[in-house]
């Protein structure tokens, strides 16, 4: 299967879907859904693996099991790498998300990162890598993050936003684009991936991770 670009149809299908989050609804769209938006993810997925390892897409169902919200589809497709700290990519309604690293860390590996945060020997190549990452528009993820200082650290550290974070992972978001309906986005997302790979060659060089996590 060759990748021809994303399908602009996929934001209308989300569009849609948010207003129509049923399973009558789903199945008269399925084919849609198969042709238009995991088709391209499929063949995108194909095009990434032999740089970048096995790449997994994400079903399209929502866990609801605990969940208020008890609709049954996401909003999204997305696919990930199979490493520890991997590499991200996200389509919706409103763009692309592209990002990587590790999400919900442990908790020995969220300790390993903030001590390395409060280490004046080891912060400078953190925030080095991060300004190299930052450069291309890559953020950290501040989702979940705490709203004071960890345990143990005070609140007016100098790298206090880097305590808080939750997550050790980093994001860019694309707006709508014409690139992404053609095979230049395999070019634009392999480059973009390129630069997550710094972070994620932080992680694994600093972090204790297992790097083939199936």
């Amino acid at each position: 299967m060759s990748f021809d670009g994303l399908n602009p149809d996929a934001l209308a299908f989300f569009d849609e879907l948010a207003v129509n989050n049923t399973k009558e609804w789903w199945q008269s769209q399925k084919s849609r859904f198969t042709e238009n938006v995991a088709g391209p993810f499929e063949a995108l997925a194909e095009e990434l693996e032999p740089e970048f390892g096995p790449v997994k897409i994400f079903r399209p169902y929502r866990d609801v099991r605990f969940s208020a919200d008890k609709s049954p589809y996401k909003l999204q497709i997305g696919l990930v790498t199979r490493a520890s700290a991997a590499h991200y990519l996200q389509l919706s309604a409103s763009g692309l998300l592209i990002g990587g690293g590790m999400y919900q860390p442990t908790p020995p590996q969220l300790a390993a990162f903030r001590s390395l945060v409060d280490e004046a020997r080891t912060a400078p190549d953190l925030e080095a890598t991060l300004a190299e990452v930052r450069a291309a528009g890559f953020e950290p993820m501040r989702d979940d993050e705490l709203r004071t200082a960890p345990r143990g650290f005070s609140a007016d550290h100098p790298r206090i936003d880097l305590l808080r974070l939750r997550h050790l992972a980093v994001g860019r978001e694309e707006q709508p684009d014409d690139w992404m309906w053609t095979p230049d986005a395999l070019d634009e997302i392999r480059a973009a991936w390129h630069v997550v790979s710094v972070w994620c060659d932080w992680l694994h060089a600093n972090i204790a991770i297992d790097p083939e996590v199936r």
